[in-house]
């Protein structure tokens, strides 16, 4: 592991957490009031799903590389599938009003279809860094962990900033980003 190694890694995390930090914007807008700690729990599942997926397009390579490559033609239509449900939701209750329960609290369950949606594509990063030892693949995908997580963090502190003068067009503007991510994935991945 060298400077180039350190440095190729960063890269490639800054450009894998465009998505998640476009989506961790949309979560600040639509939940303006976020504490510190619900932040870092969303920016982590981002970042471990960041980690996750190319480790495992890594092992598929090294392993199952002829299922991976029947896999991967659907992964924009994945994305696309779960970015446009969650941002059509988002959008249908900005414009209907929401749930009165609803406060506006990203649950559990979306947050993960979120972290899977955004980071699916990072599965083909395992082809990249197909001939590093499992202990540059870690490294290199920790890498990509911790700077997912930190462009996460900055997108939840913007889309807080921007929600809080948005309030009652916050949901819509948070589901039409969603949506149009769901279609740039699916675009770039066609």
């Amino acid at each position: 592991m060298n400077l180039r190694f350190f440095a190729n890694s960063i890269l490639l995390g800054a450009g894998l957490a465009m998505d998640a930090f476009s989506v961790s914007c949309a979560n600040g807008l639509k939940e303006p009031d976020m504490k510190v700690g619900r932040m870092s729990l969303i920016a982590g599942m981002y970042a471990w799903f960041q980690f996750m997926m190319p480790m495992i397009g890594w092992f598929c390579v090294r392993k199952v590389a002829e299922y991976f490559v029947m896999f991967q033609r659907f992964i924009p239509w994945i994305a696309l599938i779960l970015l446009l449900c969650i941002g059509g939701k988002m959008l249908l209750e900005g414009i209907c009003g929401g749930d009165a329960e609803d406060s506006g609290t990203l649950l559990l369950g979306a947050l993960v279809l979120q972290a899977i949606a955004t980071s699916i594509d990072a599965l083909s990063v395992g082809f990249t860094i197909e001939k590093y030892d499992v202990v540059m693949a870690l490294t290199a995908c920790l890498l990509i962990a911790v700077v997912t997580y930190v462009i996460c963090m900055g997108g939840l502190v913007i889309g807080k900033k921007v929600g809080t003068k948005l309030t009652g067009k916050a949901s819509i503007l948070g589901g039409v980003i969603l949506i149009a991510i769901g279609i740039e994935i699916f675009v770039g991945g066609i």
